[in-house]
């Protein structure tokens, strides 16, 4: 009876201290995208519930050339400045991740990698619900095969 007792209390503590928060732990706020050799990502739509606050997004280059030959990155905006923020990023250079600093079209970013490394980021999905979303590759040249849709979907 007293583990019986005890098999209840821990299971009554569990669901008690269960809050929505829980969900970051959970997978569907965690996010992986692979970029090769060949200029291609391997998902061209990622999405996530609106349930989470916050997503880790990694970013793995499974090719094997070097950042600065066939580097990638992974960036978020709004669909209609993607092209403008692409073009933007090239004259920024490597060292600036092809990104334009401080730009507020940039809603997250991570670093630009090489073949067999990955990068992750954590970013907020506050005001991201129901907004039209572009991924992609601010590598010169990439983005026009390197992008796809993210989605923040409302429960």
């Amino acid at each position: 009876m007293k583990a019986t007792w005890m098999l209840i209390t821990t299971a009554l503590a569990a669901v008690l201290t269960a809050s929505p928060a829980m969900a970051q732990d959970g997978e569907e706020c965690q996010l992986t995208i692979e970029g090769n050799d060949q200029m291609q990502f391997n998902k061209d739509a990622m999405s996530v519930p609106a349930s989470c606050d916050e997503i880790t997004l990694t970013l793995e280059h499974t090719g094997s050339m070097q950042a600065n030959v066939m580097g990638h990155n992974w960036v978020l905006s709004e669909t209609s400045e993607y092209q403008a923020l692409a073009q933007a990023g090239m004259n920024a250079g490597l060292e600036s991740d092809y990104l334009p600093a401080d730009d507020d079209r940039i809603l997250a970013a991570t670093d630009v990698i090489g073949g067999g490394e990955s990068t992750s980021i954590t970013f907020s999905t506050e005001g991201l619900a129901g907004r039209d979303l572009t991924f992609f590759c601010s590598f010169p040249g990439h983005s026009s095969l390197m992008k796809g849709t993210f989605t923040v979907t409302e429960a």
